[in-house]
């Protein structure tokens, strides 16, 4: 059982406002928040509390990051926003290094990870018609059971989840589900139709599920064979989440496409991005998709920042070898009250 503190007037007041004035999307527990730095957070009334949940992952290098804070003030003294319909100093090498790090050959930035993913799947279908050939309409990609892709009415269409779909239909059709894990029975769901793939490399919300190993590798031989794109989400457990840059590189596999977000903005920003093939992302022409805020100046300067605290390896050594301490000591209560532990890096 969790022990929270008594709330005074002042916390019971503010958990008022939020109860009467937004929509009930979430349940948070009785703790109102004021300021963080690190890995703590203290409360209105002077509580400190350890971050574990760390932003659902957006928070990969602490609260308040100084480098990162740093980027963010000093884009804020120059400019924070143009239209796309202008080139702005800090969107080209936001992308060449975004690329760079992640060894792909273009960048498509966005905002959220959601539309991020709504992105990667407009551009494999496009990539469908235009290049697979696969006829008009009838593109499919085929996702895993149980996945957590966001929140959009087309993801929800494609997930297992009954609270995330219940009432919000009707949904998006071209979707194929398939058990996570389980590469023969992707196989047989993949046909002459199939323009992705779409994967998470470890299950976040589904709870922290590691794939069989050979398994991510069995989809790229899957996505070889059809000639279909492999997608792979890395919002969560990307950039040095599992001790790596991608959760990919664990097993030595390449996608086609990556859907990028939560750290990418560094616990700042709203910063998401689709990186991958240049002809793939090829596809798209002007108009045919794009975003008022995404890849905006204040956005990419604390991106570019997010890349250079990656680009030393530093956080990718802290994963690994603070997740192997938290395997360890947690393996060590297995049977005394934990049942598994599963997982890889932090």
């Amino acid at each position: 059982m969790t022990t929270l503190p008594d709330l005074d007037s002042r916390a019971a007041d503010l958990i008022d406002l939020d109860e009467r004035w937004s929509a009930h999307t979430y349940h948070p527990l009785p703790v109102v928040l004021a300021e963080a730095e690190g890995a703590w957070v203290t409360d209105v009334d002077g509580r400190h509390y350890l971050d574990f949940l760390s932003g659902y992952s957006a928070l990969n290098f602490g609260h308040r990051h100084p480098e990162l804070v740093r980027a963010a003030r000093e884009q804020l003294d120059r400019v924070t926003l143009t239209s796309r319909a202008f080139h702005h100093d800090q969107f080209g090498p936001f992308c060449r290094e975004l690329a760079e790090l992640t060894g792909t050959e273009m960048v498509l930035p966005m905002n959220s990870g959601a539309e991020a993913v709504e992105s990667a799947v407009k551009v494999a279908r496009k990539w469908a018609y235009r290049v697979k050939g696969v006829p008009e309409d009838r593109a499919e990609v085929v996702v895993a059971a149980s996945n957590f892709h966001g929140r959009t009415t087309t993801i929800v269409s494609f997930s297992t989840d009954d609270t995330a779909r219940a009432d919000f239909g009707p949904f998006t059709p071209g979707f194929v589900v398939v058990p996570y894990g389980d590469a023969e029975a992707l196989a047989a769901a993949v046909t002459e139709r199939t323009a992705a793939v779409l994967v998470e490399p470890i299950q976040g919300e589904a709870g922290v599920i590691v794939p069989p190993d050979g398994y991510l590798a069995g989809v790229r031989r899957v996505c070889d064979d059809a000639g279909a794109l492999l997608i792979a989400d890395e919002i969560q457990s990307g950039l040095a989440r599992t001790g790596t840059v991608l959760a990919l590189d664990h097993e030595h596999v390449t996608a086609d496409l990556y859907t990028l977000g939560k750290a990418l903005g560094g616990g700042i920003m709203p910063v998401s991005a689709v990186a991958g093939r240049a002809d793939v992302l090829g596809v798209l022409r002007p108009g045919e998709h794009g975003s008022t805020f995404g890849g905006n100046p204040l956005a990419c300067a604390v991106g570019r920042a997010v890349v250079r605290l990656l680009s030393t390896g530093e956080f990718q050594q802290r994963a690994t070898s603070l997740g192997a301490r938290l395997h360890a000591r947690l393996g060590d209560l297995v049977g005394q009250g934990v049942a598994e532990v599963r997982g890889r890096g932090l």
